[in-house]
């Protein structure tokens, strides 16, 4: 008897640290049920598929940006590498009887030759971000603030500031592809792709020596360097997953939005480091997990829909998403004060 009890108390104190770690996701998981009560097809097998769909995209950025956080950086260039990453690919991309296609001289281009030049740039800008930090050490809210400017410039430059269209149609339909049909809910196959890279980083994070390596640096870079830690290799690794990761965001989001611009992915940084704290992952560096930042970035992607069922005007969405990367933080950094 007294072993029930002690197991149903240890269960509700487990929920209980569940609720005080995740204060937002609860919330918001919470308003979505309400809503769900009061609004029509909230709770739609479409809905699902749209919310899985979106989350797919940024989940990836997500991941990207994890590592830089958990080892006490960031990166702020993330939207516009993700935009410059978008416009490429959809330049690259263009049918070649597209009256508007911007490079007329390039010929029409298999799909996934251009998804690896695309990633070759990611790779590329990433290594000039982790050059910038781990060698010049320069902090990495003013380095990544710095190749923020620079890349928005050039995708400016490529594009001539005009919108990118008339993509080839096996790219769309590849990437905004999707199986099944019961009542409406179909899996699309940008969540298949999540998933794998999702399996991908868990592995990495968990299993080999460069997630071992990343969270020593995030808990304590000197120790780190002390334990044998070769702390510059691991941080310019970190910034070029990142860029591919992006660039990979990038090519997927053109194809799923039938266009792309320089202004695409702006804001998209912020919102992949508000995933991931609400998932868990501290600015303060050394903690972190692959699933917490799924849930974070559901989260996020939830209080989206949730808005827009409420019919709230879309100006107030950016209040709204504002205030919940400031509070997500706040609260990070107050856990992290408490622990001190």
């Amino acid at each position: 008897m007294n072993e029930t009890k002690l197991k149903q108390q240890n269960a509700g104190k487990k929920i209980w640290d569940v609720i005080k770690g995740n204060p937002i996701a609860v919330i918001l998981v919470l308003a979505a049920i309400v809503v769900g009560c009061v609004v029509d097809k909230f709770f739609s097998w479409s809905n699902l598929s749209n919310l899985l769909s979106n989350t797919a995209v940024r989940f990836l950025i997500a991941l990207g940006v994890s590592g830089c956080l958990i080892t006490k950086g960031t990166d702020l260039s993330a939207g516009r590498q993700v935009g410059l990453a978008a416009c490429l690919s959809g330049i690259l991309c263009q049918r070649a009887d597209y009256t508007g296609r911007l490079w007329k001289n390039v010929p029409e281009m298999n799909i996934f030759l251009v998804l690896l030049i695309v990633v070759a740039i990611g790779f590329v800008v990433g290594l000039v971000n982790g050059l910038i930090i781990a060698k010049l050490r320069v902090p990495p809210f003013i380095a990544t603030l710095g190749t923020q400017t620079i890349i928005y410039g050039i995708a400016l430059v490529l594009t001539d500031a005009q919108p990118i269209g008339g993509f080839q149609k096996i790219y769309t339909k590849l990437i905004t592809g999707r199986i099944g049909n019961v009542r409406g809910f179909h899996i699309p196959y940008l969540a298949f792709v999540a998933l794998v890279f999702g399996l991908l980083f868990w592995f990495i994070y968990n299993k080999t020596r460069h997630g071992k390596y990343m969270y020593a640096i995030g808990g304590n870079e000197v120790a780190a360097e002390v334990s044998g830690v070769n702390t510059v290799k691991t941080t310019i690794w970190i910034y070029i997953t990142a860029g591919v990761m992006y660039a990979i965001a990038g090519y997927l989001l053109a194809a799923k939005s039938g266009g792309s611009s320089a202004g695409m992915g702006s804001g998209y940084e912020l919102e992949a480091i508000a995933g991931c704290t609400i998932g868990g992952v501290s600015t303060t560096g050394g903690i972190g997990t692959v699933p917490g930042i799924l849930v974070g970035v559901l989260v996020f992607e939830l209080l989206k829909i949730i808005l827009q069922f409420l019919s709230v005007n879309p100006y107030y969405n950016y209040i709204v998403q504002g205030l919940v990367i400031v509070i997500a933080v706040a609260l990070d950094i107050r856990k992290y004060l408490a622990r001190k």
